[in-house]
């Protein structure tokens, strides 16, 4: 019996990107550009490939350097998302001009970041501000190193609003802190006319509130982690309905009785949550409303 050899060039180019696709784009990148193949380096500049980089735990020098001089240069006009930490985001951003660059993601983000590049000094203002329209912050700042919530609201979340310019998706991951706090803050805090999308945790019930008092009018998708509800708030919200709001997640994961505050948010009057309730107390006030998904367990006490 004849045995033929297949080699990786014998296959017709859809059974090649099939293979490649199980791979990492980086080391796709990094291993067929400027191999002297055209074929390969075609396929490896598809957008399966470069349309989101991931550069997260890369500590190969080299590979940097060559991504930032040669391969970043010829790949940039498909680059939408960037994936990296605050080490490399001078080098890899500031390595070639990234027109349809939209959507960037920080890991190990930490207060101190927004001193150093998100200020009108940066060297990365212009691509912040101008190119900048989804942000993803995996946050790395502990309750331990922070002076007070409050500050830390004025100083790193209300700046990063007021920095970038066109941002219209905010995600902060932030497993270690409780977050935000607009208690006593001026309402022009944490204020934006074109955010439509926010997935953050608030210190309290109350932030959840400010959050939706009008200072973000275009917010159309809000996802809160909320850490405390306190039933002794005595602050007045503006509860005005919610017309734009087409999607809406609230978590806590510790126990409360303050049925009645969170039913202010959902727009009625304190009642055991059945069918009814949930069409007449919040589905009749989210019109655009497409689909909800909830899981609440109520316990009633009896004497």
């Amino acid at each position: 019996m004849n045995q033929s050899n297949v080699h990786l060039l014998d296959l017709p180019n859809e059974v090649l990107l099939i293979i490649l696709r199980k791979l990492n784009n980086i080391d796709v990148l990094y291993s067929l550009l400027d191999i002297n193949n055209r074929r390969l380096d075609i396929l490896a500049q598809d957008k399966i490939f470069t349309n989101v980089l991931n550069f997260v735990d890369i500590d190969n020098i080299s590979l940097i350097d060559r991504f930032c001089i040669d391969i970043l240069p010829r790949i940039h006009d498909n680059i939408k998302s960037i994936i990296l930490e605050p080490v490399l985001m001078e080098r890899i951003l500031l390595a070639t001009v990234y027109p349809n660059l939209t959507e960037l993601k920080l890991f190990n983000f930490k207060q101190q970041i927004v001193s150093k590049y998100f200020t009108d000094e940066s060297s990365l203002r212009s691509i912040f501000q101008q190119r900048i329209t989804n942000l993803i912050l995996v946050n790395n700042d502990t309750h331990e190193s922070i002076s007070s919530l409050k500050d830390y609201t004025k100083n790193v979340y209300a700046n990063i609003l007021n920095f970038f310019k066109n941002l219209k998706h905010l995600n902060i991951i932030a497993p270690y802190l409780p977050g935000l706090s607009l208690r006593n803050l001026p309402s022009t805090t944490f204020y934006s006319s074109i955010l439509t999308h926010l997935s953050i945790n608030a210190a309290t019930f109350d932030g959840c509130l400010y959050l939706l008092d009008g200072r973000l009018k275009r917010l159309t998708s809000f996802n809160v982690t909320v850490y405390s509800i306190d039933n002794s708030s005595t602050i007045v919200h503006n509860m005005d309905k919610l017309p734009n709001l087409k999607c809406f997640s609230l978590k806590t994961y510790f126990q409360f009785q303050q049925y009645d505050q969170i039913l202010s948010l959902l727009r009625r009057h304190n009642r055991i949550i059945d069918g009814t309730c949930v069409q007449n107390d919040i589905l009749v006030y989210m019109p655009q409303l497409h689909s909800f998904s909830f899981y609440i367990n109520t316990s009633i006490g009896t004497r």
